[in-house]
């Protein structure tokens, strides 16, 4: 049986968008929906989380490329805060997508689709349903019954220092941006190369970048 939405009235959707405009088309799409209402808009994935908190949104819809990293890294503070998230981004693989799903997010569609597909996305995910663009879902599906290989067991900050590494930050350049000590930077990135069965930092970012891991 579906999920009812999580509340009675208009859905309520916070935007997570660091474009002007491309917040406000996505804006002016989702209001001319009389079944949603957007209650604010955030530019980066600590005021994502913070506004969350704050507006108690039913629906985020969450850009992948924010200012301050990745937005999949977000999803799971998100979550926990009560809302449901659908990733919008320019481009995306069945690896990202895997991610996505993983990380607790319940759909995610690419920004080229049309904007009454994105007005049903949010309605459907406010549901309780799961939206994956029809495009990668055979890839999702694969990736998440463990038939295909990939980094998607990355925990979030260990996709933060794989982001570093393709960057080309050293060691002690990704501790001082994840603000930790150098020994668990090595970890860190230690646990990067095993997961992705790489013996080096290069060859780390170059499978990567072949799973879809990286943009």
């Amino acid at each position: 049986m579906p999920v009812e939405p999580p509340s009675a009235g208009p859905v309520r959707v916070l935007l997570v968008e660091d474009h002007d405009m491309v917040a406000q088309a996505l804006e002016l799409a989702l209001e001319r929906s009389p079944g949603l209402t957007v209650v604010g808009r955030s530019r980066s994935r600590e005021s994502a989380t913070a506004d969350t908190a704050r507006l108690r949104p039913d629906v985020v819809v969450l850009d992948r490329r924010l200012p301050d990293g990745d937005g999949v890294t977000a999803i799971g503070e998100l979550a926990a805060l009560g809302s449901r998230v659908l990733v919008l981004t320019g481009d995306a693989t069945p690896a990202v997508a895997a991610r996505v799903a993983e990380a607790g997010g319940k759909g995610l569609l690419l920004k080229s689709a049309p904007l009454d597909v994105l007005e049903s996305a949010v309605q459907r995910v406010a549901a309780g349903e799961v939206v994956f663009d029809a495009g990668l879902l055979p890839g999702v599906l694969e990736r998440l019954s463990g038939r295909t290989r990939g980094g998607s067991t990355l925990t979030a900050r260990e996709q933060e220092t794989l982001q570093l590494l393709a960057e080309g930050a050293s060691t002690e350049e990704i501790g001082v941006r994840l603000g930790v000590t150098r020994n668990t930077t090595r970890n860190h990135v230690q646990r990067v190369l095993e997961k992705l069965g790489a013996r080096s930092k290069l060859e780390a970012v170059a499978l990567a970048r072949r799973e879809g891991l990286l943009d």
